[in-house]
């Protein structure tokens, strides 16, 4: 026999420098340093220079402390926004931002001072807001390069801070327009207060964890009543804040509420003679805690009657029953001029004066006794509803939480004076239990009482409603938008018009007109801030603390502040200059002018809450001129969903208070990261997954891959598994441009001479054109989990599962000038172009790895534009039936596969059901789609394998009946090697 010749050097096998195992640990830095070096982000801005703008804001993150995985999550959503935008052949300039001012730079300030021995109180303002300054500045440049190495698009050398003096400066500006306006108060009323900061607090800057608090009831005697039987009853309050006792002026009452007069007893027996009835229980019960109280008369709401009884049963302890007999039933509004004294009126001053019975309407009967004491320094409806009757508060806590000195209960006494919130102070056995049972009216108080409490999101503590002068602004005056610069870009309709004229709309209805107006993504994020806004309180802006822009503001004596535009602008030119240090006293002359006497005004000394400052983003970066590349207003918002309390809504009020519209058009929200489990990622639990360590092991393409691969607008999760799991899929990708790019080795598109395209190629770029067009969809609405999911699922399902898998005979056998191979070819070619840029966005590294080794002089992939992709169809049905064909003919040579009958699907002769095969396709087709040595058609309905009788080629391995031998050659083969011989190569 003659010894058979090798052919192995006559096939043509991929060719590529492109490796299938990534490094991405190693390159990504280095593709980053040629990036910045060759200034790419600058490249892009003029390479789309005159295009139509795309405007991203970004939303400032706070400046401490490494980047962690909700930032990566974030920031990867934000570059997936600009990067697609760009792709789609805007000019999507971003400019990232940080927010600098504020309370946790403070105390990390403060704590390095301390470690010096230096008082923060004796260290002078300016050296104090230096070291914060400095402090915040740190972070921003650490954050900065730890942002780049996610490969983040960005204007990083010139980012905006909200500590910049020209950024401080806007911020007064702003704060302006609203007094000018007329749209600032200063008033006293209950605000959320931190007695750990010793600040207000925004509502965006709280947080509800779930506590459990002492719940008490509480007897406060009847004195005076127009219903005579009444008069040395008592009406009962129930608390969980019985801090709040000491404070108390006032009870509430709901005039609709059906209240009873109930008698105290120790047995369920009817009152008949009271005095017999008495001295039987006394007799019986002597030694029963409530002994003395047999047959004292509570007031209280007929339908908690039974909540009661359990709760001063429960205080009984031993399971002793206490029962309240019905005496007589009142209605509410009956209770009208009635007066009871407080429980400490023994200490006299505040106490001594009765405390009236108020007709509240937010008196419910849910739970408690259905009637509530009055705090008015502690409450929004106590304070509300008291100071409609005459009743002003008396701020008996101060800003760290602890009672007066001169307040005549638990005031002087050091001991005594701890916080109001410390949960031993509020005890059953604390000071304020036990005085109250000293006196005799305390009936009930355990400390199980299970609720949600808010807490300061940055300190964690416990925050109290505080009475204090703030500075606010009103939701529900009259707002003339008019008297301002309103922007009103064109095309926008009625609405906006009517909400920039003077038609004296509140902000409370600009702001509910906006969010009416502008797009969100998802939709629930619509009724989210709207039922925020339709809700919440005045604006609170001033903050108690050192490091922020001050509420440059000179006030009267009676309260009233200085609305002088000459006045305003000098300050405002001051802090551009000198940035917040130049609100100083020893320039406050110089601001007035020679218009105003300074004797007549003083100078505040708040700051501005931070949530304004972020709220006035727009209006430094997007407006300024810093950055002529942006515009106002901005196409988009993007943060997570906790900022419909937050950012999202400082700048809807800001911009609707003084332009009368949004800063933005649209609002994009993403969830939270959690741990795989669905557990909160926290360090104690060590379930936390650091964004830096997993650059350094797998690289930012894996952890970009993922973020956009999750539904971020939903909570999403994060672990080792997952991230496993996204590798898999990245290697999927990058095993397709791996063999795009070896297939395409020396390819210079040329389909030679002969005939038409394949019907195959046909079919695959109406799968491409079907791509093409999905994915512009998904982009059009923000869905990039969707958008990563088609691209990933055509690589491995179309492509490497499908047309790869066919066409690699082709690629490898067919001659040099094959219609066939040069259409495949193409078609690749085509692919090549179009998935590297549709990957761009999302694996900015490896795409940018595919492009330059192909095209090493191309420079970088992410300059181009969204790819032309020919508008090809093709009867997706025929083919999808082939497809459903396919797979089962796959399944049935999978067991003579796996018992070795068959080494592989080249040895299978196939009979398939006639009926199932879609019209137009020969057998000679099916054996060719299916890579089998025959496909025919048979009467049943069942696909059947057996090995073929046929041999297979010593080139193709395809078992033909052209093959003489084992190890001969088939037709197309013999061909290809006589042409190859007499061209006297074995390659291309």
């Amino acid at each position: 026999m003659t010894e058979q010749r090798d052919y192995k050097d006559t096939v043509f096998l991929p060719k590529t420098d492109f490796p299938m195992k990534a490094g991405l640990p190693q390159k990504e830095p280095k593709i980053l340093a040629r990036w910045q070096d060759e200034n790419l982000y600058q490249q892009l801005r003029k390479a789309r220079e005159g295009r139509e703008k795309f405007i991203l804001h970004d939303g400032p993150p706070y400046a401490n402390g490494d980047m962690h995985i909700g930032h990566a999550l974030n920031r990867i959503l934000k570059d997936m926004v600009v990067r697609s935008q760009t792709l789609l052949g805007k000019d999507a300039p971003f400019v990232p931002g940080w927010d600098c001012h504020g309370l946790p730079i403070e105390w990390k300030v403060e704590e390095q001072f301390r470690k010096k021995k230096r008082d923060k109180n004796a260290i002078p303002a300016s050296e104090f807001r230096a070291e914060c300054r400095a402090y915040a500045q740190k972070w921003v440049d650490v954050q900065r390069e730890q942002l780049k190495r996610l490969g983040l698009m960005a204007d990083f050398d010139n980012p905006y801070l909200t500590m910049q003096f020209e950024s401080e400066a806007t911020i007064v500006a702003e704060l302006m327009k609203f007094a000018e306006a007329g749209n600032l108060y200063r008033g006293s009323k209950p605000v959320m207060w931190s007695p750990v900061e010793e600040t207000a607090l925004a509502e965006a800057e709280v947080e509800y964890e779930d506590i459990t608090s002492t719940q008490i009831d509480v007897a406060f005697e009847i004195v005076e009543s127009p219903i005579e039987e009444l008069v040395g009853a008592h009406a009962v309050i129930w608390t969980t804040t019985p801090w709040t006792i000491p404070v108390n002026q006032a009870l509430a009452y709901g005039p609709e509420v059906e209240y009873g007069i109930f008698s105290l007893a120790l047995a369920a027996s009817s009152i008949g003679d009271d005095e017999t009835i008495k001295a039987q229980q006394e007799a019986k019960f002597a030694t029963h805690p409530f002994a003395d109280r047999i047959g004292d008369k509570f007031l209280i709401a007929t339908a908690l009657k039974g909540e009661l009884e359990r709760r001063l049963a429960k205080a009984c302890g031993e399971d002793r029953e206490v029962y309240l007999l019905p005496l007589t039933t009142i209605k509410g509004a009956d209770l009208a001029g009635m007066l009871a004294r407080h429980p400490m009126h023994h200490l006299g001053g505040f106490y001594a004066n009765p405390r009236p019975l108020l007709a509240g309407d937010f008196v419910t009967t849910d739970s408690g006794t259905g009637l509530v004491h009055m705090s008015p320094d502690h409450g929004e409806d106590d304070f509300l509803l008291c100071r409609e009757h005459g009743i002003e508060p008396v701020f008996a806590v101060m800003g760290d939480g602890r009672y007066r000195d001169d307040w005549e209960w638990l005031g002087a006494s050091d001991e005594r004076r701890r916080a109001v919130i410390n949960k031993a102070f509020n005890a059953p056995d604390g000071p304020i239990c036990s005085d109250l049972r000293e006196a005799g009216a305390l009936l009930s108080a355990s400390d199980d009482y299970a609720h949600s409490y808010p807490h300061s999101w940055r300190s964690k503590a416990k925050v109290i409603y505080r009475c204090t002068p703030q500075w606010f602004v009103p939701m529900d005056k009259p707002l003339d938008t008019g008297d301002f610069d309103v922007a009103v870009p064109e095309g926008f309709g009625a609405a906006i018009a009517m909400a920039t004229s003077k038609d004296h709309s509140t902000l409370r209805e600009i702001a509910m007109r906006e969010i009416e107006r502008v797009k969100f993504y998802p939709e629930k994020g619509r009724r989210r801030i709207g039922s925020m806004v339709e809700g919440r309180p005045d604006w609170v802006l001033s903050r108690q603390r050192a490091w922020g822009v001050p509420i440059t503001l000179f006030v009267r004596a009676d309260g009233t502040y200085l609305q002088d535009p000459a006045v305003n602008a000098r300050v405002v030119e001051a802090i551009k200059q000198q940035g917040v240090d130049a609100w100083d006293e020893s320039r406050k002359a110089e601001f007035l002018g020679a218009d105003h006497d300074p004797n007549e005004f003083e100078m505040v000394t708040d700051i501005l809450d931070v949530w304004f400052d972020s709220g006035c983003t727009h209006a430094f970066t997007l407006e300024s001129g810093r950055w002529p590349d942006l515009r106002w207003p901005a196409d988009l918002y993007l943060e997570g969903s906790d900022q419909h309390r937050g950012w999202f809504q400082s700048s809807l009020l800001e911009s609707s208070a003084t332009r009368g519209r949004a800063p933005y058009d649209a609002v994009l929200t993403h969830g939270f990261t959690m741990a795989s489990d669905g557990k909160k990622m926290s360090k104690s639990l060590g379930n936390t997954i650091d964004p830096l360590k997993v650059m350094e092991q797998y690289g930012a393409d894996i952890i970009r891959l993922w973020a956009l691969s999750v539904d971020f607008t939903e909570d999403h999760r994060i672990g080792d598994e997952i991230l496993k799991g996204v590798g898999d899929q990245y290697r999927r990708l990058r095993n397709t441009f791996r063999y795009l790019l070896g297939a395409l080795d020396g390819f210079v598109g040329d389909m030679g001479d002969a005939g038409e395209i394949p019907e195959l190629e046909v079919y695959v770029l109406a799968l491409l054109a079907d791509l093409d067009g999905k994915l512009k969809a998904a982009l059009e609405s923000y869905d990039y989990n969707t958008y990563t999911r088609l691209l990933v699922d055509f690589c491995n399902e179309d492509l490497s599962a499908f047309y790869f898998d066919i066409r690699k005979d082709v690629l490898y056998c067919d001659g040099p000038d094959s219609t066939k191979r040069n259409a495949y070819r193409t078609v690749l070619d085509l692919l090549f172009h179009s998935l590297v840029r549709y990957a761009a966005p999302v694996l900015v590294f490896t795409a940018e790895e595919a492009w330059t080794t192909r095209y090493p002089d191309g420079g970088s992939i992410h300059l181009l534009d969204w790819p032309a992709v020919p508008g090809v169809t093709a009867d997706g049905a025929r083919w999808g039936k082939l497809r459903e064909l396919r797979e089962r003919v796959t399944e049935a040579i999978e067991p003579l596969r796996r018992d070795k009958t068959i080494r592989s699907s080249l040895e299978a002769d196939v009979v398939v059901p006639a009926g199932a095969v879609p019209e137009g396709f020969s057998d000679e087709d099916l054996a060719e789609l299916f890579i089998t040595a025959s496909v025919t058609r048979g009467d049943s309905d069942t696909v059947t394998v057996t090995r073929t009788g046929e041999s297979k080629c010593g080139r193709c391995w395809r078992l033909l009946p052209s093959v003489s031998e084992d190890g001969a050659l088939c037709d197309r083969c013999d061909d290809v090697i006589e042409q190859m011989d007499a061209a006297g190569s074995a390659g291309e």
